[in-house]
């Protein structure tokens, strides 16, 4: 089953974030609890980390894009050669 990893709200006042460096590269596994990626949003750069253990298969927005909070930013799955489904 495919996750979607969303930009995170990290402060209450937080609309978007800036994807400052992606950590992790397509096809790397990640534990949950490992820095995916960094964040940058009005007050500090913060790191994100994976909430749950898998592959990282898909990047959606690129560094140095800004994402709304909420969206998706890239796509997991359990397994290296699971399809990737919506």
């Amino acid at each position: 089953m495919t996750t979607h990893v969303r930009m995170p709200a990290l402060g209450e006042t937080m609309d978007e974030g800036k994807i400052v460096r992606w950590v992790k590269q397509i096809g790397d596994r990640v534990e949950a609890g490992e820095i995916l990626l960094e964040v940058e949003s009005d007050k500090a750069t913060l790191e994100v980390e994976s909430t749950f253990s898998g592959y990282l298969r898909a990047i959606l927005h690129a560094e140095g894009e800004d994402v709304p909070a909420g969206e998706p930013i890239a796509l997991m799955t359990p397994t290296v050669d699971e399809p990737l489904t919506e």
